[in-house]
Order: C-alpha cells, then sequence, then structure tokens
C-alpha cells in the first residue's frame, strides 16, 4: 500500500530461556548415549587380540570419551533446576566447612584467599552442599577471569536478618555491566566455557532466600560480588 509504514518488525527469533535449557539438556542427553554406545564398542575391540600399541591406544580413546561424557555431566548439572532440601545449619560451620571444601577444591590458589570472619552463633536454613556447589562456582570464575594483582579477600559478616559472604577480586580492568549480573547465561562464550556459572550461583542463592549482585569499584580496581542469604 502505497504510504504505508514500513514493517519494524525484527526477523530475530525469541526463544524463552526454559525452551532452550530444555533442548540443551535434550541434546546433551543424546550425546550422551551415542558415546557411552561408543565407550561400550571401545571395550569390546580392547578385549581383542593385537599389539600393545592398539591397546595402549584403544585406552587413552577410552579416557577422552570418558573425559567428555564427565564435560557433558557437568554441564547438565548446570542447566538442572534447583530444588532445594532445607535444614537448620549453624553459619560458623558452613563457613569452615566451606573454607575446607575451597582449599581442597584450588589447592593452587587456596593461599591467595585472605579469610575475614566474624564469629557469630547464627543459624542458617540452607541446602549445605548445593550452597556449596555455588560457592564453588563463584571462586572458580574468579580465578578464571581476568585476575588483577593480589589477594582475594572473602568476608563473612552476620547482621540481625542475613547471612552476608562478600568475595572482592583483584581488576585491574572491568568493562562489564553488572546490572544484571548472573542473569546473562550463554552471553560470554569460549572454549569449555558458556556463562553459565554465575548464573548457576545465582539460582541456587535464590532459590534458598538468597540474594546476589556485584559492584565493581575503579578506585580500588576491585569487583565485589555479594551473597546474602535470611537467617
Amino acid at each position: 500500500m502505497a504510504g504505508a509504514a514500513p514493517d519494524d518488525r525484527s526477523d530475530l527469533l525469541s526463544i524463552p530461556w526454559s525452551d532452550a535449557v530444555r533442548f540443551i539438556r535434550q541434546l546433551i542427553h543424546d550425546l550422551r548415549n551415542h558415546l557411552n554406545a561408543i565407550e561400550l564398542q571401545s571395550a569390546y575391540v580392547s578385549e581383542l587380540e593385537g599389539t600393545e600399541n592398539l591397546k595402549a591406544e584403544v585406552k587413552r580413546l577410552r579416557e577422552m570419551i570418558s573425559g567428555l561424557t564427565l564435560a557433558l555431566q557437568k554441564l547438565s548439572r548446570k542447566l538442572g533446576d534447583v530444588k532445594p532440601d532445607l535444614i537448620s545449619y549453624p553459619a560458623s560451620d558452613f563457613v569452615e566447612d566451606l573454607r575446607k571444601k575451597i582449599a581442597q577444591e584450588f589447592p593452587n590458589n587456596s593461599d591467595d584467599i585472605t579469610w575475614k570472619i566474624e564469629a557469630s552463633d547464627a543459624v542458617l536454613n540452607i541446602a549445605p552442599e548445593l550452597l556449596q556447589e555455588a560457592f564453588i562456582e563463584l571462586f572458580a570464575n574468579a580465578f578464571r577471569h581476568d585476575r588483577g594483582k593480589g589477594a582475594f579477600v572473602a568476608k563473612v559478616t552476620v547482621d540481625r536478618k542475613q547471612f552476608i559472604f562478600t568475595l572482592q577480586e583483584p581488576k585491574e580492568r572491568f568493562e562489564l555491566s553488572t546490572a544484571n549480573w548472573g542473569r546473562e547465561p550463554l552471553r560470554k562464550i569460549s572454549h569449555g566455557h558458556y556463562s553459565l556459572g554465575l548464573n548457576r550461583v545465582r539460582t541456587i542463592v535464590e532459590a534458598q532466600g538468597g540474594k546476589a549482585h556485584a559492584q565493581y569499584d575503579p578506585k580500588s580496581a576491585t569487583l565485589a560480588t555479594t551473597l546474602t542469604l535470611p537467617l
């Protein structure tokens, strides 16, 4: 029609995150089925008569398959629903368990963490292992991305209503927005990493009644990520 306004509608598809998650998890499931079949076949081949070199190569192939299967399992877990089974847990015990877990998970980085903990007899209502998963992911993300010079500071405080954990990361340069921190999965993708970690942290914390946010201070060149949980 002459004089009609141009069509401003975008051709870009808008897919709900729940649909994207369902697709990715189904794809992972299908790939794991194929890998399991390959693993069974390689196990059969390894039992056939052959040279030692052939057996060594088959063993190496099975290790590669196992590594890929494990990576898919981890990815699927990050996309899984969070349904915490909450129990009462002293905050001081949780922090002590967390420190030991972080030292165990990151033996090469744990000495770079300065812990500042306020003693308290407060009690949390949490799923301890699930919450530990969130903290491990938070530290892993901090150690992996654009680390600056200086120590990491893990600060724990408790007021009348909430448990507050803040991780301060040294970062000389930081140009990302923290407005939607932990709410932008798949935004930045690299080999083996899909921007799912912080989203998983936020999801776990919010499922237990908490909140997560971050703020960058250019003066001190520090990125502070804060997780709060109700008492």
